[in-house]
């Protein structure tokens, strides 16, 4: 019996350190998450100087912790940093208002939750206001609704780039350079997508291939943590960029008109 208790101490000593690393791995990779959400929290209270301080924080933490482990690929660490950097900027700009600053923060938080969470990507449960205004956008479009397909499109891409570097870590590149392309061509050919039925089929395949994106990834609850921001961003934010949209369109059919006359 004492052979035995000894060697089972031997064992646990052995293991402890195996134990203890494994332990702080995992509270270091969910500090970081933790970090950027509570950044996310206080840009919704519009504590941005706080915010800042925060991202800076989690810069050294986030170095700190890439130099102690292999973890993330390359372009994992781009897509971070360049989302980090963004991040600091809104921050920091006297020019952005609430809306972006909470935006660029939100593509943040969700970047870093795409490479430190192993469950289901916060990024997936903004799958309801991106459809929701997508149907807007392509009902506009077979009715031929200038205006509101203008503004809806113009919230969809805000939409659209607020999950974009999370996508590019959790999807096949085919599969994101098929949907950016498609995005892409909306975009830069909207008079042809409004007045031409060919055009307007690249709508039903961008539709398809966006419930494709979504139903790729196991379905879960969404995170309570996020709950506001899917609220928030599918409306408030929806709303208000559909009216500054619809502003911009009007605007410029104005100076159409008085070239026109001129």
């Amino acid at each position: 019996m004492k052979l035995m208790a000894a060697i089972l101490s031997i064992m646990l000593l052995l293991l402890a350190p195996i134990s203890i690393n494994a332990e702080h791995s995992l509270s270091s990779i969910d500090k970081l998450d933790q970090i950027s959400d509570e950044a996310l929290q206080l840009v919704k209270s519009s504590r941005y100087d706080d915010a800042k301080k925060l991202l800076d924080y989690f810069s050294d933490q986030f170095l700190t912790y890439t130099m102690d482990h292999q973890t993330f690929s390359m372009d994992e660490l781009r897509i971070v940093t360049t989302a980090h950097n963004e991040a600091v900027e809104a921050m920091a700009s006297p020019d952005m208002n609430h809306i972006q600053r909470m935006n660029t923060m939100t593509k943040f938080r969700l970047a870093i939750d795409a490479v430190t969470s192993s469950n289901q990507p916060l990024w997936t449960d903004m799958e309801e206001p991106i459809m929701t205004v997508f149907a807007g956008m392509k009902e506009a479009a077979i009715k031929g609704d200038s205006g509101e397909f203008h503004s809806h499109l113009n919230s969809f891409l805000v939409l659209y780039e607020v999950i974009y570097p999370s996508m590019k870590l959790d999807v096949s590149f085919d599969k994101v350079q098929e949907i950016d392309t498609r995005v892409s061509y909306i975009d830069q050919y909207r008079p042809q997508v409004l007045a031409e039925p060919a055009s307007q089929e690249e709508l039903g395949l961008l539709e398809q291939n966006l419930k494709d994106l979504f139903d790729g990834v196991t379905e879960d609850e969404a995170d309570p943590s996020l709950w506001w921001v899917i609220i928030t961003t599918g409306s408030i934010i929806v709303v208000t960029l559909s009216y500054v949209g619809w502003r911009k369109y009007k605007g410029e059919k104005e100076i159409e008109r008085q070239k026109t006359r001129m």
